[in-house]
């Protein structure tokens, strides 16, 4: 049976425990400590290395910062202009051995292909779409399916045909898929067979849908036979000439509040805006393998699973694991770390050489350092590649996201004197209690260092003195469901008050069994602060 090298990622120690940079990691190894002598190249390792100190796509972040300048032609579409050019240097020899795609299982299965591979392949799927389901440029089309080669090649054969790609996870309920397909007014599903059913269920009741493909090894009544499909299909197809602002891809968001919304990216909002992730976040070269481990529901698996290692012509590395299980994920939005900078552990890091990032207060007004403020970055007169262009069919709900020249990404943070940014929360969920802005990620750190919280939701709640106060939804770990409540509530409140600024310990605690959820994982404070609100 194949077994994966040894993975390793380098630790942040930061506030909230540890952080592990996994969600966006290059895999570690040489091919010389790797079971499987095929591994193309050198492979640079990043763990206890001095070469990771060392970028290879820039100088320092200075100079990144300085020299970034980014075209962008009239038309533009990434398999014509990127993959096949990688199969044309593959072809000529202009590119190292290095597979575009590395899949494996877990149970001995291996799938490995070069970008010729790939383009056939993906032609073969472009051809399906716009054949048997009889798809046009601009149609959109869902695709549920976990980490499998068929989902890269469902991302491929849309944009080659200029179909609109929308990601959904698997993990997503009957009502789910029944609110995407009618909101999207998808045409095409491609999905696994484990939703299948799901999709049978509510099929009658979105009008728009015509299609359906099934990735499974039984074939199902109703439904496209993908694999059987590609056997017989050719890969003789021409790629459409896309504009570089048409529609790419819907993504919706995850509903932290309110029902989930779609947002369009376009052609060069990944295919070129992500060329900063590829080239100096990520430090991608065609030698290297790059691991993502997110679900393919999410744009995440965009960023980092497709775009950023293929437009540097890096290996796609996919392990099939049923779910992910580290102690916490480094999570970044327009900020990082980049190699040869110094880490402050805890900070978001300087902002990609992409955006111009700001400080802000309720006017617009950029804050000096050390003042709290809405995190914002420029968007006119230039819109920076890589931000989505709206949210679909909501212009009120996208022109709410603009202060003056800005957007506003929701979320509230500091700048220091060095030029770093520190994340305090999201601009809802901030508390403000007898003038003191409190931010529930600090709490929920806080909480989360007491042995007895397994999880935590920090929330504003009503109070006659202090207009509102801090209250802790709390999951305790099952060793402590059996203690006195009255006092482990006083315990929890005095360690907040020994691990933080006193002020922001939660004068309210409530112990429960579970918090409410997105389908994402995300805690949905608004639910718990419109229950505390609503009580008075």
């Amino acid at each position: 049976m194949f077994q994966p090298p040894e993975w390793k990622a380098r630790v942040l120690k930061g506030p909230t425990k540890l952080m592990l940079s996994l969600v966006t990691m290059k895999i570690l190894l040489r091919s010389k400590c790797c079971q499987c002598p095929t591994v193309p190249g050198p492979v640079r390792v990043l763990h206890k290395d001095y070469r990771t100190v060392t970028p290879q796509n820039f100088s320092n972040y200075e100079s990144m910062k300085k020299d970034f300048k980014l075209e962008i032609p009239e038309y533009f579409n990434f398999a014509k202009d990127v993959l096949d050019q990688w199969t044309n240097m593959e072809k000529a020899g202009k590119r190292p051995s290095n597979s575009a795609l590395w899949w494996i299982n877990g149970k001995g299965e291996e799938v490995r292909w070069s970008f010729e591979e790939l383009g056939s392949l993906s032609k073969k799927f472009a051809n399906i779409l716009t054949e048997a389901c009889a798809l046009q440029r601009g149609d959109r089309v869902i695709v549920i399916l976990p980490r499998i080669p068929e989902w890269w090649l469902a991302n491929v054969a849309c944009l080659r045909t200029g179909a609109v790609f929308i990601p959904g996870t698997t993990q997503l309920t009957q009502n789910d898929i029944l609110y995407r397909l009618q909101s999207s007014k998808a045409k095409c599903i491609v999905a696994h067979d484990a939703v299948a059913p799901a999709v049978d269920a509510v099929a009658s009741q979105c009008e728009n849908l015509r299609s359906k493909l099934i990735v499974s090894q039984n074939p199902r009544e109703g439904w496209g036979d993908l694999k059987e499909m590609m056997k017989r299909a050719t890969d003789n197809h021409t790629c459409v000439e896309t504009r570089h602002d048409e529609t790419m891809a819907i993504y919706f968001t995850s509903g932290t509040s309110g029902s989930p919304k779609m947002t369009a990216h376009t052609h060069s909002s990944y295919g070129l805006g992500l060329s900063v992730n590829g080239r100096f976040w990520l430090d991608l070269t065609p030698l290297d393998v790059m691991w993502n481990t997110s679900d393919t529901g999410w744009a995440k698996s965009a960023w980092s699973s497709v775009f950023s290692p293929w437009i540097q012509g890096a290996c796609v590395f996919a392990h099939h694991l049923p779910q992910f299980e580290p102690t916490s994920i480094l999570q970044v939005l327009i900020c990082g770390h980049f190699k040869g900078m110094k880490i402050k552990p805890g900070s978001m890091g300087k902002p990609s050489p992409a955006f111009d990032v700001k400080i802000l207060d309720a006017n617009g007004n950029v804050l000096p350092p050390g003042q709290e403020g809405d995190i914002g970055f420029q968007v006119v007169p230039k819109r920076p590649l890589g931000l989505f262009t709206h949210y679909v069919d909501n212009p009120t709900k996208t022109a709410s996201t603009l202060r003056g020249n800005n957007y506003i990404t929701g979320d509230r943070g500091y700048m220091d004197e060095d030029g770093y940014f520190w994340f305090v929360g999201r601009s809802d969920d901030v508390i403000l209690s007898s003038g003191y802005r409190i931010g529930p990620f600090e709490v929920e750190s806080a909480l989360a260092e007491h042995p007895a919280v397994a999880e935590s939701a920090a929330v504003s709640s009503p109070d006659p003195i202090r207009g509102e106060v801090v209250k802790a939804f709390i999951v305790l770990n099952p060793n402590y469901k059996s203690h006195g409540q009255e006092q482990l509530k006083k315990e929890i409140q005095e360690h907040v008050k020994k691990t933080t600024a006193p002020y922001k310990y939660p004068r309210k605690v409530e112990f429960v069994q579970e918090l409410p959820k997105t389908i994402s994982g995300k805690i949905k404070r608004n639910e718990l602060r419109k229950k505390e609100w609503e009580s008075i």
